[in-house]
């Protein structure tokens, strides 16, 4: 595996690519099974895969957050070279912000005006920012995004669209524990506790999706989420979210006819986690 800190580096590796098709999977770092997951799906998709590892600044709303977010290098380049990963792309600031950490500004029409957009100020257009100057750089053929962050990745297919980047963008499904918990880096800040009660998320919003049809309406469906979740000591709501798949408008009813999907941002002790699920 390549491995890859220097935009000379970069370019040098791109040029032994002629012909071949590249996948990028854009990481934060701290893997897990669900960031090998999108590796694997790029590795079968295409001839070559390119990982980056860069934990981005500019789309942390929280400065604490950033501070504390996991840090385990080694551990992941090891990952990765047993996966079968071809190169990983290890940026500088200075690389990705040659003029400072500042985001660009974006259009992300309806898809930005709730949960995530609404609750973390500056997030998206920081994410949208790096993921823009790594595809400037690495030009990939496809990049792979989770649905985990199901928010995220319709932001990221609006930006490639309207910005008509030559990249196709590829979902990768939510990958969980045994428990249904979905896999984050930021489990890894969990009390042995806290990690036992997080499984009450998953738990809590499968059954309300598999009973959809049993609430008279979004709001009790709502009410009975959030009721559920702070019932549990280690859990805390910020928000339950009923949105349509393609706008990610909040629905204001319950239609099976009508692709919709469940959300959730739940702080568990000083951790916050978010998860989704396909309601209909």
């Amino acid at each position: 595996m390549q491995r890859i800190s220097s935009l000379a580096e970069l370019d040098h590796w791109k040029g032994l690519l002629p012909g071949d098709t590249l996948g990028f999977v854009p990481t934060m770092g701290a893997l897990h099974e669900g960031h090998l997951s999108l590796v694997n799906m790029s590795l079968e998709r295409g001839d070559k895969t390119l990982v980056s590892i860069y934990v981005n600044p500019t789309q942390f709303n929280n400065p604490e957050d950033l501070v504390k977010y996991p840090k385990t290098l080694e551990k992941d380049l090891k990952m990765l070279e047993v996966v079968g990963c071809d190169a990983v792309f290890l940026p500088t600031a200075e690389m990705l912000y040659p003029e400072g950490l500042k985001s660009r500004a974006f259009s992300f029409g309806f898809l930005g005006l709730h949960m995530e957009g609404a609750k973390r100020p500056g997030h998206f257009e920081g994410m949208a920012t790096v993921v823009t100057k790594f595809f400037e750089l690495i030009q990939p053929d496809f990049a792979i995004f989770g649905e985990k962050d199901y928010q995220q990745l319709c932001i990221i297919r609006h930006v490639v669209a309207g910005e008509n980047w030559p990249v196709k963008i590829v979902p990768g499904p939510t990958v969980r524990e045994e428990d249904g918990l979905a896999m984050s880096s930021r489990n890894l800040r969990l009390s042995e506790v806290e990690r036992a009660e997080a499984a009450s998320i998953y738990a809590v919003l499968s059954k309300a999706c598999k009973e959809a049809e049993s609430f008279n309406s979004v709001a009790e469906l709502k009410s009975y989420c959030m009721e559920a979740l702070n019932a549990v000591p280690s859990l805390s709501v910020e928000y339950i979210e009923c949105c349509d798949e393609k706008e990610l408008q909040p629905v204001r009813e319950l239609d099976p006819k009508s692709p919709t999907r469940l959300f959730a941002a739940v702080q568990c002790g000083n951790v916050r986690l978010i998860d989704n699920l396909p309601l209909f």
